[in-house]
């Protein structure tokens, strides 16, 4: 499995594994939902029970890496994040107005704040008077946190 992910994520799923997982295996349930949850992660329970029923019950972290690289071919933030921008995209520009931008970034779901928006535009590049390609600042905003910040 280390093929699939990086060593900092593997060692940020071994970390949340034996946090919840206190026995070294996920031995029910709501022992798999925490950790994949706690990961960001937002399986179904559909998906969850599929999971835990193809490891027998049981799931030592060796299978839990398994399941993890199976369910980051399912859910892709990206594409489910550009999927929303392109159905409110009436005209099929591919494009956003900035100004559309920040407002929904603060005041949508948790909501950033004014310095985490112009954080995320600078890093972007997106100019508050300017039109952004959607699919292009998603890929963006997306993308890992760079190890020296």
């Amino acid at each position: 499995m280390a093929r699939y992910f990086k060593e900092q994520d593997i060692d940020e799923f071994r970390e949340c594994f034996y946090l919840f997982a206190r026995s070294g295996q996920i031995n029910n349930l709501d022992e798999l939902t925490v950790i994949m949850r706690s990961l960001g992660l937002s399986p179904t329970i559909q998906e969850l029970v599929s999971y835990l029923k193809q490891k027998n019950g049981k799931m030592s972290f060796a299978d839990f890496l398994d399941i993890m690289h199976q369910h980051s071919k399912v859910e892709s933030l990206p594409d489910e994040v550009i999927a929303a921008f392109k159905a409110a995209d009436a005209q099929n520009k591919g494009t956003i107005s900035a100004r559309q931008l920040r407002n929904l970034l603060q005041n949508w779901g948790e909501g950033l704040s004014m310095r985490e928006v112009d954080n995320i535009f600078r890093e972007a590049n997106v100019n508050s008077n300017s039109s952004v390609r959607y699919a292009d600042f998603v890929k963006i905003a997306c993308a890992p946190v760079p190890d020296y910040y």
